[in-house]
């Protein structure tokens, strides 16, 4: 046995790997959850780690919350398409911390990147509004490892060039040193009004556009942001229309610098692959999207995963669909009916139309002619769905990837609706599987579960296995999840060289959501962070080596207004760890 383990270790790491890297062995001291009512209004973190026997002593540090003044900035706060800061009902500044204004804020501050560049440390941070926001600001670090936020470097980043930036979700560090963001929650292009008008939550873009929604196309949201420093430091924002268009919750870039995988947030959602054509250039590529075929329905189930290929785009033949003057203020881009046809009698699709089921419900399609790339990228969901793929994936969420275990990892926050068999919390339900394929026929689980993907030599996934799943508990007249296990997992994050699986919670099944370390060795799951009350743990990101030093960098999102930071977002590290790059 120990033979075997020894050559996967050479397969994966390479003989320079093998000797230059020791396996890190990382124990963490648990973390107990608060009996008393004060403490759930606090974050609690593992004070003490153990790294191959070497025991240090760790805690956490916030370095900036929602509302920090600086450089003439306040971090969070949104600005509209002329980069003028934007102001709430009573004139108090719209700040994005998902607690100043419940019916329109979004949930705040998310995912944070920290980039080495041109021997400085940047912090990149972007916001979960309905208009989204961009900052950044350099960090400095003493000779403890401790991080701080240099004074008067907070900057503000414009997306206008590109129609404003919209629900910022989950992100990822490129093996580049840029950040790659994500827009989450794009609405559904179909119901656009004449005036512009679409739903009460997007909506709210309008105070981007001066209270204008005409002047907003759905097609401008629902991409991947790309932002790059340069050796002067300044910032290179894109958006990667050659991703295809849903609702992103992360894109994670695989080591070959070429393959990506794209979670999608929602109901009847997919699961979709980008390889670009070029290694570190996202700007050209070859769109996929999954389908599953089940192999079992036990503990979460297994399924082999297929790839249907979508399209093959530039970003710039994507972007000229939107905007053919080039010109942000004139909406002259595409509209739903410029792509499909509808034709449903009766809730029967007519002859040469498609029965698809997607989060926009049943629906019979068929592509306009000459749209079948518009189609692809602009509705990405909806064409996967015709081309056979499945759509049937409830709330896709975080992904890492273990490279010395060859496994990438990917969270589904509830096993539901789509993902069930003709069912809605295990009660009969016909109206997430009509006119689709049900490729996927789990029992319901409440609390979701994270799920190992078997990757082959070229970083195709090639099978998805559940690896943990919550456990669902009665509590009265209400369902619950057990408290020593997961409940609605989010964003993921893997040490590299270890075992270790982070794991962020957003859930309302536990009392206070919790950032668990999963060792898939040994399958140990303890929480190393407890956040306070009404916190969704987001943006869990490994640094192995900054300048000798490693941090578990999260996010605090819009926590409850007793809290110590009494409803601001804030980003933090748990940390400084010593010799996590050996």
């Amino acid at each position: 046995m120990k033979c075997i383990y020894t050559f996967l270790v050479i397969y994966f790491l390479g003989i320079n790997g093998v000797y230059a890297e020791e396996i890190l062995d990382i124990r963490f001291e648990p973390v107990t959850f608060p009996s008393v009512e004060k403490e759930k209004y606090a974050l609690h973190a593992s004070e003490e780690v153990v790294i191959n026997k070497d025991k240090q002593k760790i805690g956490f540090t916030t370095l900036m919350s929602t509302g920090h003044m600086d450089n003439g900035e306040v971090y969070g706060l949104l600005k509209d398409s002329r980069d003028i800061p934007l102001t709430l009902h009573d004139g108090s500044p719209y700040i994005c911390n998902g607690t100043s204004n419940p019916m329109g804020s979004g949930s705040g501050l998310d995912h944070v990147s920290l980039l080495q560049k041109n021997g400085k440390l940047y912090m990149v941070s972007q916001f979960e509004c309905q208009v989204g926001a961009y900052y950044i600001n350099e960090l400095q670090q003493n000779t403890q490892g401790e991080l701080s936020p240099k004074p008067s470097t907070l900057r503000y980043i414009s997306q206008k060039e590109e129609f404003g930036g919209y629900v910022h979700c989950a992100g990822m560090k490129t093996p580049w040193e840029s950040h790659l963001g994500s827009e989450e929650y794009p609405a559904d292009a179909k119901l656009r009004q004449q005036d512009g008008s679409l739903d009460l939550y997007y909506d709210y873009i309008g105070d981007y556009w001066g209270g204008d929604l005409s002047k907003a196309n759905p097609y401008y949201y629902g991409w991947i942001p790309e932002l790059t420093v340069n050796d002067q430091g300044e910032v290179k924002y894109t958006k990667h229309y050659s991703m295809g268009r849903f609702s992103h919750e992360l894109a994670y870039v695989m080591p070959d610098k070429k393959t990506v995988y794209m979670s999608d947030d929602g109901t009847n959602v997919g699961f979709f692959m980008y390889v670009a054509t070029k290694a570190e250039d996202l700007s050209e590529g070859t769109l996929y999207a999954a389908k599953w075929t089940q192999l079992n329905s036990q503990n979460g189930g297994s399924a082999t995963l297929s790839w249907i290929k979508l399209g093959t785009a530039k970003d710039s033949e994507i972007r000229a669909m939107l905007d053919p003057d080039h010109n942000v203020s004139t909406n002259d881009g595409l509209s739903f009916k410029d792509i499909f046809e509808e034709g449903m009698t009766d809730g029967i699709c007519k002859a040469g139309y498609t029965p698809i089921n997607t989060e926009a419900g049943f629906e019979c399609l068929k592509v306009k002619q000459r749209m079948q790339k518009a189609a692809a990228f602009l509705e990405t969901r909806r064409y996967a769905a015709i081309m056979g793929a499945t759509t049937e994936f409830r709330k896709g969420e975080g992904i890492t990837f273990d490279a010395l275990g060859h496994t990438l990892y990917f969270s589904i926050s509830e096993i539901a609706r789509g993902m069930e068999d003709h069912a809605k919390k295990g009660n009969k339900d016909n109206q997430y599987d009509q006119g689709g394929y049900n490729h996927i026929r789990l029992p319901y689980n409440g609390c979701g579960g994270v799920y190992a993907l078997a990757v082959d030599d070229s970083f195709r996934v090639l099978s998805m296995k559940a690896e943990l799943v919550g456990k669902p508990i009665k509590d009265g007249f209400s369902y619950s999840c057990a408290l020593e296990s997961i409940a609605n997992p989010d964003n993921l994050t893997f040490l590299p060289n270890s075992s270790i699986l982070v794991i962020g919670e957003d859930s309302s099944y536990h009392e206070n959501n919790m950032v668990w370390a999963f060792n898939t060795e040994t399958k140990i799951l303890q929480p190393i962070i407890i956040l306070p009350k009404g916190a969704e743990a987001t943006s869990p990101f490994w640094y192995n080596d900054i300048n000798g030093y490693g941090y578990l960098v999260l996010v605090t999102q819009h926590p409850h207004p007793k809290s110590k930071n009494r409803g601001e977002s804030s980003v933090g590290v748990l940390g400084a760890f010593r010799g996590l790059k050996q």
